[in-house]
């Protein structure tokens, strides 16, 4: 059976839906979204998970109707200032990952004080995926690997898997052990690619807005079921237990 994962990594879908089903504008239901993403930060951390990954905006977002987006990047402006304290005073380092030089200025220069204010905490990782591609954070990592085996920093024989990590967005973090998806939908849309190799996925119809404790709780029960083997057979991972 698998121990409480270390690395949990959510796909917060289903908050315009949650908004469609009472009659409230789509940007209600990104409010009620605000507030269910603060109850699983809490959870979380109180059941010593190590770090939480959680996709906030992808690089596709940009699709959505101009005035969505907008109100988006107004309120996690108004959600980053409202709640970094918070997230300090639990000891929760904050980190974002993407594309980060596309925001508004105002908006970076929150995102900085925000890493800046928690870095020294030792508590629970919050890696906030924002402007976040899978495909691009690929890109990324090998277009710096070129530049280094053009200038000489590196060989073609250095190159590993574990070289590769290291030139990710997640460079200093674990794989996630645990995916979760709400809202129904069964794809990784673009999310973690490279570092959801192994990842057991565990899927839900619950939207985001109405995913709390007892949601979460599930979700760790399913993955507690698990049998991890990592290419190995049954009989060999519980040999291995077993020793």
């Amino acid at each position: 059976m698998s121990e409480m994962p270390k690395h949990v990594a959510v796909i917060m879908d289903g908050n315009g839906r949650w908004a469609q089903q009472r009659g409230l504008p789509r940007s209600s239901g990104h409010q009620a979204g605000v507030k269910a993403t603060r109850t699983v930060v809490e959870q979380c951390a109180r059941r010593g998970i190590g770090m939480l990954t959680v996709y906030a905006f992808s690089s596709e977002n940009w699709r959505r109707p101009r005035k969505e987006v907008s109100f988006l990047m107004e309120l996690f402006l108004r959600s980053l200032r409202s709640e970094v304290d918070n997230l300090h005073q639990n000891n929760i380092v904050v980190r974002f990952v993407g594309e980060i030089s596309s925001f508004p200025a105002n908006l970076q220069q929150q995102i900085a004080a925000a890493t800046e204010k928690t870095a020294e905490n030792t508590g629970m990782v919050l890696n906030i995926a924002v402007n976040y591609g899978g495909r691009n954070e690929l890109v990324h990592a090998f277009s710096r690997i070129a530049t280094d085996l053009r200038d000489g920093q590196l060989q073609p024989d250095q190159i590993t898997e574990e070289l590769i990590t290291s030139y990710t967005w997640l460079a200093d973090g674990i794989d996630p052990d645990l995916f979760i998806r709400t809202g129904g939908d069964q794809r990784l849309s673009n999310f973690l690619l490279w570092h959801l190799a192994y990842t057991e996925l565990v899927f839900t119809s619950t939207l985001w807005p109405d995913f709390d404790a007892e949601e979460l709780d599930m979700a760790l029960d399913n993955f507690a079921t698990r049998q991890r083997r990592f290419g190995q057979t049954a009989e060999q991972v519980a040999a291995t237990d077993d020793n």
